[in-house]
């Protein structure tokens, strides 16, 4: 298990291997997933404050490096949780009014 500290949501234990975006969902933070976790859309993704998810597969890579995101940022449908960390997610369901999109694969 893993410490995630989520700004603005709290503090949460996650299981080390799972996919960031599922461990935040399952905990209550209404995080949007827009493309279904198919490292498309970017709405899923996080500002790491704090810690590391490990190296960026070409995916991710790619779509960051297209739409000019910053350093720090990653997919959370990319990512799975490997240690303590704290984020800031990009985009929420209660703060953009949108819908989080359909629930990512494992």
């Amino acid at each position: 298990m893993a410490k995630i500290t989520v700004k603005g949501f709290g503090e949460y234990e996650i299981e080390s291997g799972k996919k960031l975006v599922l461990g935040l969902e399952d905990q209550g933070v209404d995080i949007l997933h827009r493309c279904g976790g198919n490292a498309r859309c970017t709405t899923c993704r996080v500002e790491v404050l704090q810690g590391s998810f490990g190296e960026m597969g070409e995916a991710e890579r790619k779509i960051i490096e297209t739409k000019g995101l910053g350093e720090n940022i990653r997919l959370s449908c990319q990512v799975r949780v490997s240690g303590d960390a704290e984020i800031a997610p990009a985009m929420t369901s209660s703060k953009d009014g949108v819908d989080a999109g359909p629930r990512p694969a494992e």
